[in-house]
């Protein structure tokens, strides 16, 4: 599952799919929390909002699916010094998951390859759906 407002995420996410597909046997799905809703476990990778916050579409998302949560990815900025990747910070110390990685912008080939072994380690299962015909494309938002 990935939140994404700029496309950086979207773009992460999907390079630590091909990356997991490759050294697994099993197949990870990608899917825009906006659009799908988790039916198992899943990785969470979302960016931070301003100066280190978890974005609104971010926190109404897990307010109705923490259940299956995992672990969680946070992108950001360096630039951002303290506050960079915060959000990431903010969702492991609530929900009681691991950060398995927090990247700069849309990540590197090492946090692509760091992440997909955590997912490869510990089997997550992407099993989601998408959202059902004729509905809105979110109730989350609009932004990607």
């Amino acid at each position: 599952m990935y939140d994404s407002m700029t496309g950086n995420v979207r773009r992460f996410a999907a390079g630590v799919q091909a990356l997991a597909q490759g050294t697994a046997d099993r197949q990870f799905e990608v899917l825009d929390l906006r659009k799908a809703v988790p039916s198992g476990d899943f990785l969470l990778m979302t960016y931070t909002f301003g100066s280190g916050g978890v974005p609104e579409t971010t926190a109404r998302f897990l307010d109705d699916h923490a259940a299956g949560l995992r672990g969680v990815v946070s992108s950001g900025s360096f630039h951002w010094g303290a506050n960079f990747g915060r959000a990431g910070d903010h969702i492991s110390g609530r929900y009681g998951v691991p950060l398995v990685a927090r990247i700069n912008k849309g990540g590197t080939l090492t946090d692509r390859q760091t992440v997909a072994a955590w997912l490869t380690e510990h089997w997550i299962q992407h099993s989601n759906r998408p959202a059902q015909a004729g509905q809105p494309r979110s109730a989350y938002g609009t932004l990607d």
